[in-house]
């Protein structure tokens, strides 16, 4: 694949994610790195592919931790990252290190996309 070519496939990650389909979009990143690996792109070529690698990984995580804090902010005034934690992995089978689970939670609170507030290892809705 041309370096045209692996720009036009970029290009169409980058729309996917503004399309907020996050799962195609990395499965179409995980495609290029393959193709990424054997080849010889510029470096900004390759920066471009492993930045949206990361940003769009944290979407999704953030995508599917929204999902589940909304549910549970219904039924509980407080969950442990431990308890949200198992929650996300029950229901999307997504296994997030507790650190990672608290900076997109952060993430997500600075984006106003969630009220709540963390007081230790709690979440207070």
């Amino acid at each position: 694949m041309d370096s045209q070519e692996f720009l036009k496939q970029l290009n169409e990650v980058q729309e996917l994610v503004k399309q907020e389909n996050y799962k195609g979009a990395l499965i179409l990143i995980e495609k290029l790195k393959k193709i990424e690996k054997n080849s010889t792109f510029d470096y900004n070529i390759t920066h471009r592919l492993y930045q949206l690698d990361s940003n769009t990984h944290s979407l999704y995580n953030q995508q599917l931790i929204l999902k589940t804090i909304k549910n549970l902010s219904e039924i509980y005034n407080t969950i442990s990252f431990n308890e949200l934690n198992q929650a996300i992995k029950q229901k999307s089978e997504l296994e997030l290190s507790t650190d990672i689970l608290r900076r997109e939670v952060e993430i997500l609170i600075l984006r106003n996309l969630i009220s709540c507030r963390i007081d230790g290892e709690k979440l207070i809705f």
